[in-house]
C-alpha cells in the first residue's frame, strides 16, 4: 500500500544506456551476467536507513532543510518512516537495506523504552520483509550519538556507560537475528583519547577488546549465523580512533585473538580520510583474510571531512570492484550506499534518483572482471 511520499513514481526499470529518463536505470539490469552470477547477486545492493531517511539536511553551519513526514517524536512517527522506507526499497528494488537502532525507533527514557520501542519496530521489518522479499544486509547499534556515549562506549571509563553499551549491542545483535541479517557492524567513532596525560592507552584497548570478545561470544550463544564486522575510521568524529583503518583493525583482531571471527566493512569516504586508496584497503584486507562488506560512496577530496557523497568516478570504483572479484565477490556482504543527498534536494523524488545514479555507476564498473584471471564474462541473454 502506497504512502504517498513519492507520489504516482513507479517502480524503477532497466531502460538501457540510451533512456533519458531520470528514474529508470541506464546500466544497472540486475539480470546480467557477470562471472556466472546476476549483476544483482554480484552487488548485492543497500540503502542506508540514517542518511536516507534519519538525515535532515543538516550541517556543521546549518540546521534540518528537508520536510518529511515521519520527523516527529514518539512511536508512530517511527512507524510511518518504516512504511516509507520498505515502498522505497521496492521502488528501487534494492535487494537489501541497513540501520543502526537509533535510525528506525524513538528515543526512551531509559534502556527499557529503547528495547521496547525497537521490538515494536522489528515486528514491523519482519512483516515486511515478508511481504517484499527485502532483507536485512547487517544491523548496527547507535553508541556514539547519545550524550552518555561522550568519552566512548567500550572505551568510556565509567562501567555503567560500558554496560549500557554492551546490554544495547546484545538487543541489537537479537534484532538482526531475528531479521535473518547477514552481518552485524561495529564502528567505534568514539572509542580514543583526547590527552596521553589522563589515558591509559593498554586498559583502553583491554576494555575494547574484552567488550568484542562478548560480541562474539554472545553471536554463537544465540546462533547467529552472519559476519560480525568492524567499519574501520580515522579522525572523524575524534582523532585517535582506534580503529584507523584496515591495519590498524587487523593489527586490534590478532592481538585479542579474534582475526579468524570478525572481518571488516570498507567505506570509501573512510579510506580517502586515512590517507589510503579505496582500492588499497580493499586489496589489504582480501590479502589478509578479512574483506566482509562495503560502504559505497566518495568523499569531496578537497574537504577534510567525510562528505558522504554518492559515487560518480567509475574508473575510481572500477579499481575497487576489481578487489572485489579478485576476493570471490562479497559473499555474504554487500554495497551499502552510506551516501546523503545534497541539503538543496528536497524533493522526494531525488532520494531515487541518487540511488539510480549510484547503482548505474557500480553496474559501470563490471568490464573489468574481464580481467580476473582465470575467469570470463558472459552477457544476459
Amino acid at each position: 500500500m502506497s504512502t504517498g511520499f513519492f507520489g504516482d513514481i513507479q517502480k524503477i526499470r532497466y531502460e538501457g544506456p540510451d533512456s533519458d529518463n531520470p528514474l529508470a536505470f541506464r546500466h544497472y539490469n540486475p539480470d546480467e551476467i557477470v562471472l556466472g552470477k546476476r549483476l544483482e547477486d554480484h552487488l548485492r545492493f543497500a540503502v542506508a536507513y540514517w542518511h536516507t531517511f534519519a538525515w535532515e539536511g543538516g550541517d556543521p553551519f546549518g540546521g534540518r532543510t528537508f520536510d518529511r513526514p515521519w520527523y516527529k517524536d514518539g512511536l508512530e512517527a517511527a512507524k510511518l518512516k518504516a512504511d516509507v522506507a520498505f515502498e522505497f526499497f521496492s521502488l528501487l528494488g534494492a535487494p537489501f537495506y541497513c540501520f543502526h537502532d537509533a535510525d528506525v525507533r524513538p528515543e526512551g527514557n531509559n534502556f527499557a523504552e529503547n528495547t521496547k520501542n525497537l521490538e515494536a519496530i522489528v515486528d514491523i521489518f519482519e512483516r515486511k520483509q515478508a511481504e517484499t522479499g527485502i532483507k536485512l544486509l547487517w544491523g548496527a547499534a547507535n553508541l556514539f550519538s547519545h550524550r552518555r556515549y561522550m568519552s566512548g562506549a567500550a572505551t568510556n571509563p565509567d562501567p555503567e556507560v560500558f554496560a549500557f553499551a554492551a546490554a544495547t549491542v546484545k538487543t541489537c545483535l537479537d534484532a538482526t537475528k531475528r531479521l535473518g541479517g547477514d552481518n552485524y557492524v561495529l564502528w567505534g567513532g568514539r572509542e580514543d583519547y583526547e590527552t596521553l596525560l589522563n589515558t591509559d592507552l593498554t586498559r583502553e584497548l583491554d576494555n575494547m577488546g574484552r567488550f568484542l570478545n562478548l560480541v562474539v561470544e554472545y553471536k554463537h550463544k544465540i546462533g547467529f549465523k552472519g559476519t560480525i564486522l568492524i567499519e574501520p575510521k580515522p579522525q572523524e568524529p575524534t582523532k585517535h580512533q582506534y580503529d584507523y583503518d584496515v591495519a590498524t583493525v587487523y593489527g586490534f583482531l590478532k592481538r585479542y585473538g579474534l582475526e579468524n571471527e570478525v572481518k571488516v566493512n570498507i567505506e570509501q569516504g573512510h579510506a580517502i580520510l586515512a590517507g589510503h586508496s579505496f582500492e588499497h584497503e580493499l586489496a589489504l584486507a582480501r590479502s589478509l583474510g578479512i574483506l566482509g562488506s562495503i560502504d559505497m560512496n566518495r568523499n569531496d577530496y578537497q574537504s577534510g571531512w567525510d562528505t558522504d557523497q554518492f559515487p560518480n568516478n567509475v574508473p575510481e570504483m572500477a579499481l575497487a570492484y576489481y578487489q572485489v572479484l579478485l576476493n570471490g565477490g562479497l559473499k555474504n556482504g554487500g554495497t551499502n550506499f552510506d551516501a546523503k543527498l545534497r541539503r538543496q534536494s528536497l524533493d522526494p523524488q531525488d532520494l531515487l534518483i541518487g540511488h539510480i545514479g549510484g547503482m548505474d555507476c557500480c553496474a559501470r564498473t563490471q568490464g573489468c572482471s574481464r580481467y580476473v584471471p582465470g575467469r570470463r564474462t558472459e552477457q544476459a541473454a
